[in-house]
């Protein structure tokens, strides 16, 4: 039994450092993929010449930064194995499509060549042509699931800025890159029972049970609309004795499930297709807008300075939404939320006017901090007739308000604000952002070719590392097209 246990030991991770020299004069001390793919043809093996698999990946993975890797290895053993290659490993997972940890080291046995590209430790063997035995080179699918939820969440999003700065290094000078962008959502489910409609789970809904399949997941509402869909929706009753809940219809329901979303910052360029700046998962409970501040600081550090505009659906209809890209110079393309709040408009003071057209004084202010992500200054504006002293004038249009001592509003007192309500929504260059948003949608349709919406993965840091990667997939398949697109022939003149 302990023979059969240091065997197993052995071919996880002391073996990976014996890197003697084959018989077969293949290195097993190598440089890292980005170096391999300067090599010339003829400075690498002829076995990883004449594997397809081997060059295809080293062209597509090999232009990311690896020689900046951020680097903790995992502590298995008295040595530790670097996280490089497995990361490497998983970006071709998602690019074959491949559906579990152990289809992926199936198909790397399949592949001696691709795993001497890949980097990782090789055990040295007299067996094999290529002078290594790739089965006890690789750690198990066991490992590789641990290695997956265990990932530092600054290497995945180390190799997502990456690919950003690759984009701007291969568009012509040209391209405004990032400038535009725009933001959204896609939902995940998790990999429970409680999402599957043939199962029959007791309280499936009830988000104080939680599902034993999955830890992290949360419950979330992935489409609902609060609006009443008939003519009378928003009138009074006209029948005597009958409550307003009963005399209009019920509100839709929205689709609920366990799981999580997947923020996306996106942009677009001409004829060359879309790109992810920015990206963070979270569980399904959280609100959109909450993604906002954390994706745009991302989107900051990966493209090096703050874009000018933005789309978004009316979930973000925020003020420090608007704020934000007022600050820069731009504006956001934003529509205006269903809510009971009216558009405003405000005088050279920045005091509020009402429906008469009087500028509204402040009165007071508060500082709100609870029922909101972020703490604002709220300002308190009343009647100018009746405050801050009664001017014995009536008001001109008789509102509704004035026997019950005049209009009251309450408005953040950012800039923010202002420019929310006084967007121009109808004009052409709103219109020209907001198609933006097509961006986002593009990269979620291409997000769930890939599989994101369905993982077989059963925590959130594994699903959240899994989803960066797929996004960094992404963009280098973008890179690929723009590297095609540069080296084509111009068309012919006439």
């Amino acid at each position: 039994m302990l023979t059969q246990l240091s065997h197993r030991l052995t071919s996880w991770w002391p073996v990976w450092r014996q890197a003697s020299q084959p018989t077969s004069g293949v290195p097993l001390v190598r440089p890292h993929l980005g170096e391999l793919a300067q090599q010339a043809p003829s400075q690498l093996p002829s076995f990883v010449c004449e594997s397809a698999a081997a060059q295809k990946y080293l062209a597509l993975l090999g232009g990311l930064n690896w020689a900046h890797f951020p680097e903790t290895p995992h502590r298995m053993g008295p040595q530790g194995a670097p996280h490089a290659p497995f990361v490497a490993a998983l970006l071709v997972k998602l690019d074959k499509g491949l559906p579990s940890m152990p289809k992926l080291r199936e198909y790397l046995v399949e592949q001696p060549a691709l795993v001497w590209v890949l980097g990782f430790p090789l055990a040295a063997s007299a067996d094999y042509s290529w002078g290594y035995d790739v089965d006890r080179s690789l750690p198990t699918h066991r490992h590789m699931s641990r290695l997956l939820r265990e990932l530092p969440v600054a290497q995945c999003q180390f190799l997502l800025r990456s690919s950003v700065q690759l984009l701007q290094t291969a568009l012509p000078a040209d391209v405004n890159f990032g400038d535009e962008i725009s933001l959204d959502t896609k939902h995940i489910i998790a990999w429970v029972q409680e999402n599957n409609p043939k199962c029959y789970v007791p309280e499936r809904y009830d988000k104080t049970r939680q599902p034993q399949g999955d830890p992290d997941c949360k419950l979330g509402c992935k489409k609902k609309s609060n609006e009443r869909k008939n003519e009378a929706a928003g009138e009074t009753p006209t029948t005597e004795g009958l409550p307003a809940s009963e005399s209009l219809p019920k509100l839709e329901k929205g689709e609920y499930y366990w799981g999580y979303a997947s923020g996306v910052v996106a942009t677009k360029v001409d004829k060359l297709g879309e790109f992810v700046l920015a990206e963070m998962t979270q569980t399904f409970d959280k609100a959109d807008v909450s993604y906002f501040q954390p994706l745009m600081a991302q989107t900051e550090t990966n493209l090096g300075r703050a874009p000018s505009y933005g789309a978004f659906d009316k979930a973000f209809d925020a003020f420090y939404v608007y704020e934000y890209f007022d600050n820069v110079g731009g504006f956001a393309a934003v529509p205006w939320a269903d809510r009971a709040d009216h558009h405003k408009t405000f005088n050279e003071q920045a005091l509020p006017l009402c429906e008469a057209g009087l500028a509204m004084p402040l009165i007071s202010t508060v500082n709100k901090k609870k029922g909101c992500l972020v703490p604002h200054e709220l300002g308190r504006h009343r009647c100018p007739l009746l405050f801050p002293a009664p001017s014995g004038e009536t008001c001109p249009i008789q509102h509704k308000n004035w026997p019950k001592k005049g209009c009251v509003t309450s408005l953040p007192t950012s800039q923010g604000n202002r420019v929310r309500h006084q967007l121009d929504r109808e004009g052409a260059e709103y219109k020209r952002i907001y198609d933006q948003r097509t961006a986002t949608e593009r990269i979620n349709s291409q997000a769930k070719e890939l599989g994101i919406e369905r993982p077989k993965l059963r925590n959130q840091a594994s699903i959240a590392n899994q989803n960066t990667l797929l996004y960094v997939l992404i963009n280098l398949r973008g890179l690929k097209r723009i590297q095609r697109c540069a080296a084509a022939p111009p068309p012919p003149t006439t």
